[in-house]
């Protein structure tokens, strides 16, 4: 699939469903409300070692398929047709990294709601430092994204005490320049 058929595809659902949260919201009570918003910009206040374990059961089992797949994943980076030539099932793996990648993200996002640019950051930033090989690069994105959003909590928690920021604005405040520079680092590179 073309690349600006699929971005422009999911714009167009991303506003679909985006009007779809607005008329509900239009229609809920203010607590609710306020609820469904600070979701949305995403916290760890309302974890619990209840959800902590459910969201556990989906992700462990999740990431260890992803791990399994690391091989196949360093073929299919050096090109689909290499990969396919050297005995990697390239739609399959497209297949299970997309479910594997929405279970882990559906179980976190039902504990901390949305937090963005966790997943942006750290794996290009690791792939920087250590370099690609999914081996090593998915075990450390998946410490790393943990360790970045405990330090984006402790920041939204202490900047403006007794007052919590989401984690999700102190995540988009560090995301935002760092996509940026990405997108400049491309450009430059064309």
């Amino acid at each position: 699939m073309d690349v600006r058929v699929l971005l422009l595809s999911g714009v167009v659902i991303a506003a679909f469903f985006s009007a779809c949260i607005a008329f509900i919201l239009s229609i809920s009570p203010a607590r609710t409300v306020q609820s469904a918003i600070l979701w949305t910009m995403g916290s760890l206040a309302g974890a619990d070692w209840d959800r902590v374990v459910i969201a556990g059961v989906y992700t462990m089992p999740a990431t260890v398929m992803l791990m399994s797949l690391a091989r196949s994943l360093n073929l299919m980076a050096i090109g689909e047709e290499t990969a396919y030539y050297l005995g990697a099932n390239v739609e399959g793996v497209k297949r299970i990294s997309l479910v594997v990648a929405a279970l882990i993200t559906a179980a976190s996002v039902s504990v901390a709601g949305v937090i963005g640019f966790v997943g942006l950051v750290v794996p290009h930033t690791l792939r920087i430092l250590v370099g690609s090989d999914h081996r090593g690069l998915l075990p450390l994105s998946f410490l790393g994204g943990a360790t970045f959003l405990i330090g984006a909590d402790v920041i939204a928690r202490l900047v403006l005490s007794p007052i919590e920021i989401p984690i999700g604005v102190i995540t988009a405040f560090i995301g935002v320049p760092f996509f940026l520079v990405l997108l400049r680092q491309s450009a430059a590179t064309k």
